[in-house]
């Protein structure tokens, strides 16, 4: 064997060589140069369901009004929609539930105020949650003080809660505005908002003139009688504001816990809403079905004001417990009656005109800022409530509201969507 044969085969060996370590490390070891996917991300894991809340299922949807216009505004002619599944709350939130809301925001403030910090890996600080406070104990009170009106200043003579200074503060990145506008860098779309949260308790009051309200204005939001009660007085921003925190709530929890999070809690948009509330009964005027409000028993099946304003005909005066009557048949009470309940959809009058919304999980977003003339400021509120005659139940009855105004008439429940197992009606697929 020559010497120049010998340097041809030693080349061709390091060549080899060379090309077996590029291709280890530009791919899998076993994909024999074969196109196999990168599946480094796969998570095994079993995506939960949220506490409360049941499945409303991937579906078609004859949308609009199938029974009566009762405002004849002709804004809801029957369209056909495509819609994906998604989770939705089984009840209205409750004043339990919110308030739950509101101490953590207390809580925040104060934990800030008293220097309640730990230190992470990174760095930063946050709050420590295990460190329970103390309202009762007279340093912390005094080193709180910002956060109370005085007894001299309440008209009860007790020192109370200065409840304008529950501030909830958070920043969320508009994905449809970067989208809208490409090139411009992505903190231009970074939104901060700072929410008071807590309810109107004086809407009882304020919305009923010549009318003996102030027991329940007092007692509503607290009373331990009232936990699984509807909460009311909450307006869109603070329904909205709640949507963020319960998402940042879980998505910590989980997160620290180093297990996957998927999409985020959110109000309803308009057809989603009238989705689930059919219960997959197509074209039926209320979430039992109907014609009718009453059972072959004669008892109503819904919280509303029937025959003439018999208020407490039904059972209830004015709300009543969250889950009181039968559920739709996606297990959700109260769809219709109790309290109306916010969207996320702009009011718009023309939104089920087929050359304004698409076929597929239409809607309508609503970017509100309180500068916004009224018009701009309707929100969709769907439901009817507890003072409402029967036709405002009629699940494809559309009514709005301002995005600022509370009531003590309308609530809210969110809902929490997974995809990838949405779109084959497996909510709790592995992954």
């Amino acid at each position: 064997m020559t010497k120049n044969t010998q340097m041809k085969q030693l080349s061709l060996s390091i060549a080899t060589v060379a090309m077996a370590i590029f291709a280890a490390s530009c791919g899998q070891p076993t994909s024999q140069g074969q196109l196999v996917g990168d599946y480094s991300n796969r998570m095994n894991y079993r995506a939960p369901a949220p506490v409360g809340m049941v499945y409303v299922n991937s579906g078609v949807m004859k949308s609009g009004y199938s029974d009566q216009d009762i405002e004849n505004s002709l804004d809801a002619p029957v369209r056909t929609l495509q819609m994906t599944g998604f989770y939705m709350d089984d009840t209205e939130i409750t004043n339990a539930e919110y308030r739950q809301f509101t101490n953590w925001v207390r809580d925040s403030i104060a934990n800030t105020t008293l220097g309640n910090f730990v230190d992470n890996e990174d760095g930063t600080q946050s709050i420590d949650w295990k460190n329970r406070i103390k309202y009762t104990d007279a340093d912390v009170q005094d080193q709180l003080m910002g956060m109370y009106i005085d007894a001299s200043q309440t008209g009860t003579g007790k020192k109370e809660l200065d409840v304008t200074k529950l501030m909830y503060s958070y920043t969320y990145f508009d994905m449809e505005a970067a989208v809208m506008n490409p090139g411009q860098p992505r903190t231009n779309f970074r939104v901060t908002k700072s929410i008071n949260v807590y309810p109107d308790t004086a809407v009882w009051m304020r919305q009923f003139a010549y009318s003996n309200n102030e027991p329940i204005a007092r007692q509503y939001n607290w009373f331990p009688a009232f936990d699984e009660y509807p909460v009311v007085g909450v307006n869109w921003f603070q329904a909205t504001a709640f949507c963020n925190w319960r998402t940042q709530l879980w998505q910590g929890d989980r997160e620290k816990r180093k297990l996957y999070f998927e999409g985020s809690f959110q109000l309803p948009d308009e057809s989603q809403w009238e989705w689930a509330a059919r219960g997959g009964r197509q074209l039926s005027p209320y979430p039992w079905g109907g014609p009718y409000t009453m059972n072959q028993k004669g008892c109503y099946l819904a919280n509303f004001k029937p025959d003439r304003g018999d208020y407490s005909a039904d059972g209830g005066l004015y709300t009543v417990r969250a889950n009181a009557y039968w559920p739709n048949d996606y297990g959700l009470y109260n769809m219709s009656g109790n309290v109306a309940e916010w969207t996320k959809s702009k009011y718009v009058r023309d939104a089920y005109n087929v050359n304004v919304l698409a076929d597929m999980n239409p809607d309508i977003r609503a970017r509100i800022n309180e500068t916004d003339p009224a018009w701009q400021r309707r929100i969709v509120v769907k439901g009817g409530s507890w003072r409402d005659p029967a036709p405002y139940l009629n699940v494809s009855n559309r009514d709005y509201e301002f995005a600022d105004t509370a009531k003590a008439y309308i609530g809210f429940r969110t809902v929490y969507q997974q995809l990838a197992g949405a779109l084959n009606n497996e909510p709790n697929r592995s992954r």
